[in-house]
């Protein structure tokens, strides 16, 4: 990462601070190139035998549970295990695979009742479908079919009695939240509480999903770089979801191509992602490598929408308000936003300079106008420092509320940046965040030819 070149960003250079002296405005990238991701103080948050314990009542709440948890581990799974001190790694690596690995085993038997519950007899319906699921989502399985018109599907099965298992789960957040109350109130918030219940509840809602699918695949039709498989709206119930099959490469497959080919991936990613919260005031709240695949025509393919949000337009402005104060260092103002927001207690001792520094930790890719390389580390460090408690470096900002209506949000980002550190992709983030951020015209050959092919539509 290069630390030698002077930010040229309209948040910088249309700021005070843009306007000072070449020599001050060098030192000042330098600081904000240190501020990313944070993993040294992460790795000391992580070394603290709290830690250990916070993983074993993670696992003692949620080691019951069957699509939370599953989705609790395939959300864990994207961080860098390594960061966590090599004497209590194992015992992270077991308790994590207890969550990941939770997911209820059912026999073909069982899923072709539900998918003949909502369809009919599979011979009128299929042609042929594979008995062995090709994905194990979290409340369910995908399998290979081909329909009678001769299309090749993917058929998303609803595991049996799944839907009261997880609003079991969801009651159980309850003693989760008792659990962090002491450390991090916004976890014991019952707002935030049924935020999450809700959302993840909503994963149980095929017919919402479907119409959240249908909804993106029109928007992308066409789309010179993504694809968004649609769903074949006849065959979708309440416990099916039959949509166009992807045939791709998978994400890992994608980790090990040249570099200049995960650059142009994780642009693609990132606008996916983050650029459609605040263009289309929509996006997907679930960033996860088994979500993705490179298709056969080159585009990148996204899947499952299960967890797809509407976002009033006000809250987002407000994130983007909050996250330009912070790229032109304008801390007060921040901080100020905050308070009005009701996001931090005045009387709480949290400082300024903590409020700008939180961000920069959590979110400074966005800001920092230099290439970035994000790598697990770099990513792993930021959401420990974003969200884990005993992370002295910011511990005021964790006795704050985090309200409801922006906790899928910041997962979103945090978890995109996670994305794509496992990816380990180059970019000059910032300049792409310009387009929402600013409305900027595109600087990228990627964010052009999008313009071009939105502008023909």
């Amino acid at each position: 990462m290069a630390t030698d070149r002077v930010p040229r960003g309209r948040l910088v250079r249309g700021s005070t601070l843009g306007r000072l002296a070449a020599g001050q405005v060098l030192r000042e990238a330098g600081t904000k190139v240190a501020m990313l991701g944070k993993p040294e103080q992460a790795r000391r948050a992580l070394a603290e035998r709290s830690t250990l314990q916070a993983a074993q009542q993670m696992v003692t709440v949620l080691g019951g549970m069957k699509g939370a948890a599953m989705k609790l581990g395939q959300m864990l799974s994207v961080l860098d295990i390594d960061l966590v001190p090599e004497s209590h790694r194992e015992l992270f690596r077991r308790k994590l695979a207890e969550l990941r690995d939770s997911a209820p085993q059912f026999p073909f038997s069982a899923m072709r009742a539900v998918i003949e519950d909502d369809l009919g007899r599979l011979s009128a319906v299929f042609t042929d479908i594979d008995e062995t699921p090709i994905a194990a989502a979290s409340i369910g399985q995908v399998y290979r079919a081909r329909l009678r018109d001769g299309r090749v599907v993917a058929v998303k099965v609803k595991y049996p009695g799944v839907d009261e298992a997880v609003r079991a789960d969801m009651r159980n957040l309850k003693l989760f939240g008792k659990l962090w109350k002491a450390t991090l109130p916004s976890a014991a918030d019952a707002g935030v509480l049924d935020e999450i219940a809700r959302n993840i509840s909503g994963e149980l809602d095929y017919p919402r999903e479907a119409r959240n699918q249908r909804r993106v695949a029109k928007r992308y039709r066409g789309h010179p770089f993504v694809t968004v498989p649609d769903c074949v709206d006849e065959y979708c119930g309440p416990n099916v979801l039959v949509t166009e099959f992807v045939d791709g490469q998978p994400f890992d497959a994608l980790r090990a191509l040249p570099d200049d080919d995960r650059a142009r991936l994780g642009e693609l990613i990132y606008r996916f992602y983050i650029n459609s919260l605040f263009t289309d005031y929509e996006f997907c709240g679930d960033p996860h490598p088994g979500n993705m695949l490179l298709a056969a025509d080159g585009r990148l393919a996204f899947v499952d929408f299960g967890l797809y949000h509407r976002m009033e337009p006000v809250h987002a402005d407000f994130e983007r308000d909050c996250l330009r104060a912070a790229g032109e260092m304008r801390g007060q103002d921040l901080y100020d936003a905050w308070v009005g927001r009701g996001i931090i207690d005045p009387r709480a001792g949290v400082t300024v300079d903590e409020c700008l520094n939180y961000v920069w930790a959590a979110a400074g890719w966005h800001l920092l106008d230099d290439e970035v390389t994000i790598t697990p580390e770099l990513a792993t460090g930021a959401v420990v420092l974003a969200m884990d408690p005993r992370a002295a470096e910011f511990r005021g900002m964790h006795q704050q509320l985090l309200p409801p209506e922006h906790v899928f949000s910041r997962r979103a980002d945090l978890f995109t940046f996670a994305v794509l550190g496992q990816l380990v992709t180059t970019n000059n983030w910032h300049r792409i965040a310009l387009e929402w951020l600013e409305g900027a015209n595109p600087t990228t050959e990627i964010g052009r030819a999008i313009a071009g092919w939105r502008a023909a539509c």
